[in-house]
C-alpha cells in the first residue's frame, strides 16, 4: 500500500486550515488513508487502496479535503497557457514504448523539500500505478537546458552514449541496463527490445534512456530551479495521460504556471489532457445502493464536496480521477461524504437453514488447535497482488489467477498462499510488543495450467528474539500428531526461507506442509527486523488423505 510522508505545517497550509491529530485521522478516512506516523512536523499517510494516484501527494490529497472541509466546490479548475514546446514521436518507438506525454512549468525557485516530494510523487506513480515502469515512466528536467523540438525515438543499443545520473563517463544504452543501478533494476523491462527507447533535443542532447535513467547533463534537477519540463512514457497511453495531469495539478497547486506542448504522432495531441468524462446518475440508484432518500440538492451537495460538478443529471468527473468506471463508482463517493457510520442498518428479514460443508470440522480443529498453541487468528483479503506473493518472497512468479482488468493494483490476482499475507500483517502492526504470534486458515486457489483448484491453507507465523526452525517444526509435528497423521519430514531449499532452515512434512509421501526460519532478505521488504518462523499447512490435502 502506498505511504507518502510530507510536513504537516505544509499540508495545513495546502488545506487552508490548522489541524489537530483526531481532525486530521479523521479527514484521511474521505480518502482511504490513515495515519500511520506524526513525529513532530513530519507526517506518514498510508492509503489503503490503490486506484486513486492523484491522492499519493499532499497536493492531492488537499484537493479532495478542501471539498470536504467546504472551502472549494466541484471540479478543480487548472488554466494551461501555450507554449512552443513540440515533442516529436518517431515511428521507431512503436514497437517498444509508443505513448508519451508532457508540459513546460514556470515558477517559484525549486526548494529541497518540493524536489523530496515531486521525487516521491514520481516514484509512487511509477512503481504503483506505473507496475514499476512497465506501463508509465516519469521524467522531470530543468528546461532551460533544452532545445525544443524534442524526438522520442529508438536506437540500438550501441548506438547512442551518455552520461546516465550518478556516473561521471559515458556509457551507451547497453552499458547501461549492465552497470547502472537503475539499469540493472529495469532491464527487465526491455529484454525482448531490440531498439531502446530515447529522448533528445533539437542540439542532439540526450534527455533520458526511458524507462531507465536521466541525464547527469541535461535531466538532473536541482534545487533553485525555475522553469521545468515534464514527461511521461509508457505502454498504455490513457496511463500516461493521467500521469501527466496529476503532476500538473500538483506543480499548479505550487504556484507553477503549465504550459501545453504540442505532441506530433501520426496525430497531433496538446497535452497535458484535460479530460472530464461525464457519468449519467439516475437518483433512484443512489437509494438503491445506499439505502437512503436524497433529494437532488443533497446528493449534488454531497458529489461538489468530492470534487464533482453536477449538469443535471450528468456528474463530471475530475480530469485527475480515471478510477470511476461506473455509476456505482460515483455512489461509493456520496456514501463516504454522508458518512456510512450515519446509515441506519436494516435488520434481517429472510431466513434460511444452513448446514455445515463435510470438512468444517476438520478445518475449526485445525483451528482450535493453532488457538491453543497460542496464537491469535487474523483475516486477510483473499485478493493480493504478485509482488507479496512472489518478489516480496523471494520468488520467481508463478502461475496465478490475475484479474484481467482489475481497478487496483493492490488487489490484482487471488492469493496462492497465505503466508506473505501474515508477514504484511506483521509489517503494518510493528507499534506492538513483541512477541507476535498469528495465524491464519482460509481459501488459497493453486493454479496448475488451465486448471484452478480451491484449497483451504492454514499459516502461521511467530515472530520474537528467539523464533526459530525448531519451534516452526515443532508447532507441524504437534498439529498433525493430534489430527493423527504419520508422516516423514523432509530438508528442502526454499527462497523465502534461510537456507538449511527449512522442511517439509509428507504423510503418503505427498507434502502437506512446509515450514522453516523467514530469510532475513524477506522479512527487510516487509520492513519487520525480528527473527521469524512460518509454516503453511494445507487442510485440503491431509483432509483427502483422511477420507482415503
Amino acid at each position: 500500500m502506498p505511504t507518502i510522508t510530507c510536513s504537516k505545517k505544509d499540508f495545513e497550509k495546502l488545506l487552508g486550515t490548522k489541524l489537530t491529530t483526531e481532525k486530521l485521522q479523521e479527514l484521511l478516512d474521505y480518502a482511504k488513508a490513515e495515519l500511520e506516523k506524526e513525529e513532530g512536523d513530519e507526517i506518514s499517510i498510508k492509503y489503503n487502496d490503490t486506484n486513486q494516484p492523484y491522492l499519493w501527494c499532499p497536493e492531492g490529497l488537499a484537493l479532495l479535503l478542501r471539498g470536504i472541509l467546504g472551502k472549494e466546490q466541484g471540479v478543480p479548475k487548472l488554466s494551461l497557457a501555450k507554449s512552443d514546446g513540440v515533442v516529436v514521436v518517431d515511428a521507431s518507438v512503436k514497437e517498444v514504448r509508443p505513448f508519451i506525454s508532457g508540459f513546460l512549468a514556470q515558477g517559484p525557485p525549486l526548494s529541497e523539500y518540493l524536489l523530496k516530494l515531486f521525487i516521491q510523487l514520481q516514484e509512487k506513480l511509477c512503481e504503483v500505478y506505473g507496475r514499476k515502469r512497465e506501463k508509465v515512466a516519469i521524467g522531470l528536467y530543468p528546461s532551460e537546458n533544452i532545445r525544443f523540438p524534442v524526438t522520442y525515438k529508438a536506437v540500438k543499443p550501441d548506438q547512442v552514449s551518455f552520461v546516465p545520473l550518478g556516473f561521471s563517463h559515458k556509457k551507451t544504452l547497453a552499458q547501461i541496463l549492465g552497470e547502472h543501478p537503475k539499469g540493472k533494476e529495469y532491464c527487465k523491462l526491455l529484454a525482448h527490445a531490440t531498439h531502446y527507447p530515447l529522448l533528445v533535443d533539437s542540439a542532439q542532447n540526450v534527455l533520458s534512456f526511458p524507462p531507465i535513467i536521466n541525464s547527469e547533463n541535461v535531466g538532473k534537477l536541482d534545487v533553485g530551479c525555475t522553469h521545468l519540463f515534464f514527461e511521461a512514457t509508457g505502454t498504455d497511453l490513457v496511463a500516461v495521460d493521467l500521469c501527466t495531469v496529476i503532476f500538473a495539478y500538483v506543480l499548479f497547486m505550487r504556484g507553477y504556471k503549465i504550459q501545453t506542448i504540442l505532441v506530433k504522432d501520426t496525430t497531433k495531441r496538446i497535452t497535458p489532457v484535460l479530460v472530464s468524462e461525464k457519468k449519467v446518475l439516475q437518483k433512484n440508484l443512489v437509494s438503491q445502493r445506499l439505502g437512503l432518500e436524497l433529494s437532488d440538492q443533497e446528493i449534488k451537495k454531497h458529489l461538489v464536496r468530492f470534487r464533482y460538478d453536477v449538469q443535471g443529471k450528468n456528474v463530471v468527473i475530475p480530469p485527475y480521477r480515471k478510477d470511476i468506471m461506473h455509476a456505482y463508482d460515483i455512489i461509493e463517493d456520496i456514501g463516504i461524504a454522508y458518512g456510512y457510520h450515519a446509515i441506519t442498518p436494516l435488520s434481517i428479514h429472510t431466513h434460511t437453514r444452513g448446514a455445515k460443508l463435510s470438512d468444517a470440522s476438520f478445518i475449526n480443529a485445525v483451528r482450535d488447535l493453532c488457538v491453543g498453541l497460542g496464537f491469535q487468528e487474523v483475516f486477510s483479503p483473499i485478493l493480493t497482488n504478485p509482488e507479496f506473493l512472489y518478489d516480496c518472497m523471494s520468488l520467481e512468479k508463478k502461475e496465478c489467477v490475475e484479474i484481467e482488468n482489475y481497478t487496483s493494483v493492490t488487489y490484482s490476482c487471488v492469493r496462492s498462499w497465505i503466508l506473505p499475507l501474515l508477514l504484511s500483517v506483521l509489517s503494518q502492526n510493528r507499534h506492538a510488543e513483541a512477541p507476535y504470534n498469528i495465524f491464519e486458515e482460509g481459501l488459497v486457489t493453486v493454479r496448475k495450467g488451465d486448471e484452478y483448484d480451491d484449497e483451504h491453507h492454514v499459516s502461521l507465523v511467530s515472530s520474537h528474539a528467539s523464533a526459530s526452525f525448531t519451534q516452526a517444526r515443532q508447532i507441524v509435528e504437534y498439529v498433525l500428531r493430534q489430527l493423527g497423521f504419520s508422516f516423514s519430514v523432509h530438508a528442502v531449499d526454499h527462497p523465502s526461507f534461510i537456507p538449511g532452515r527449512c522442511a517439509s512434512a509428507r504423510v503418503n509421501n505427498k507434502e502437506v506442509a512446509f515450514f522453516g526460519e523467514i530469510h532475513p532478505a524477506v522479512l527487510e521488504r516487509f520492513n519487520h527486523n525480528l527473527p521469524t518462523m512460518g509454516v503453511e499447512v494445507n487442510i485440503s490435502a491431509l483432509f483427502s488423505h483422511l477420507q482415503e
